[in-house]
């Protein structure tokens, strides 16, 4: 399971999803041409965005089929809109 939050400057959590995103299959499969940002996430490390990367993120949770969607999707663009919203702030997605 990689946990989803974001985090300050200091490290420390500031919001958190309450769905994790479940490693599959899914995940690897997607193309990294397409999907950069996604297929950057491994469930044994940490993948952080900062505020420039977020968008890219967001545009590519728009065009991922609805196989890989759930309730992690919906979670994961509200963390953003916090990132966007604050200073300093990081989207983490925290493997094993």
């Amino acid at each position: 399971m990689i946990n989803i939050q974001v985090r300050g400057d200091s490290g420390k959590p500031v919001a958190r999803a309450q769905a994790g995103l479940s490693w599959t299959d899914l995940i690897p499969a997607l193309d990294p041409m397409s999907f950069p940002m996604l297929w950057a996430l491994s469930p044994y490390g940490d993948a952080i965005f900062n505020e420039r990367q977020v968008p890219l993120l967001l545009a590519e949770l728009d065009h991922l089929p609805e196989a890989y969607g759930g309730p992690w999707v919906i979670q994961t663009r509200e963390l953003c809109n916090v990132v966007q919203n604050g200073t300093h702030l990081y989207l983490w997605f925290v493997g094993d």
